[in-house]
């Protein structure tokens, strides 16, 4: 006795997917084999680095959405300047004024911009084996992952560092030696810290601009934390797990 038709099959099959994601995409396979053998015992120059940001039309994952992808590469602690990635995002949702007057982005300039399913899997394939860098990171993969998971079936599985917590990790080091040169009322904002530290800067709330910065505060942070014995990326790693642990971020 046949229980389904095949119009119900079907029914159950978009069912399935969103409450389980979509079945993996090749992408995510080779996003997943790409670090099953990662060594956290290299040095940080032997890694490569993806520093990305995004815009959001709010921080809540389940409500909000990603409507800018931003990232440069770095290789032996260098920005490489020309290779970058930068899209926009249309969104499912109308976008909001309160929206826009954060990040500038206009709902004229989504209109044609590609859907989410599209701009994805090149992100994944930009950032390649690389370890991924943001500032505040969390925030950014717990947009990307919720979206690959069900556009793409699986989760981005680079290792990452969030440059907000190596500030955080950096800044201990300097208390220790009796100088203290940022308030923790700054809340590790991006801006205040390139400023502080005397960083090129560049225009806030646009996801290209934003990565650029990070690279900048990463590379200047990962400098001065190797004079304080970090070398690997375990070290750096367990250094802003660490500095988590000492300065809540906010």
């Amino acid at each position: 006795m046949q229980l389904y038709d095949r119009g119900t099959a079907l029914g159950m099959n978009r069912l399935k997917q969103w409450f389980y994601g979509a079945p993996k995409h090749p992408t995510m396979k080779n996003n997943e084999e790409s670090f099953l053998m990662f060594d956290e015992g290299r040095s940080l120059e032997e890694c490569n680095f993806v520093v990305l940001d995004t815009e959001l039309t709010g921080l809540n994952p389940r409500r909000h959405e990603i409507i800018s992808i931003g990232a440069v590469r770095v290789r032996n602690m260098r920005i490489a300047v020309d290779e970058n990635f930068h899209a926009y995002v249309h969104p499912i949702k109308p976008l909001l004024k309160e929206s826009t007057l954060v990040h500038r982005i206009t709902s004229e300039q989504l209109e044609v911009a590609p859907g989410l399913e599209e701009v994805l899997p090149e992100f994944i394939e930009f950032c390649g084996a690389s370890v991924l860098i943001g500032h505040y990171l969390h925030i950014d993969l717990a947009f990307i992952n919720r979206a690959a998971k069900k556009i793409l079936g699986g989760r981005l599985q680079n290792p990452n560092i969030d440059c907000a917590r190596l500030a955080q990790a950096h800044l201990k080091y300097l208390n220790r030696s009796g100088v203290k040169r940022i308030s923790l009322d700054d809340a590790f904002q991006l801006p205040k810290l390139a400023g502080d530290y005397g960083l090129p800067l560049f225009l806030p709330h646009d996801a290209l601009e934003d990565a650029m910065q990070t690279a900048y505060l990463f590379i200047f942070l990962a400098s001065k934390l190797r004079e304080h014995g970090l070398v690997t990326f375990r070290d750096f790693r367990q250094a802003a797990e660490q500095g988590l642990e000492d300065n809540a971020l906010i």
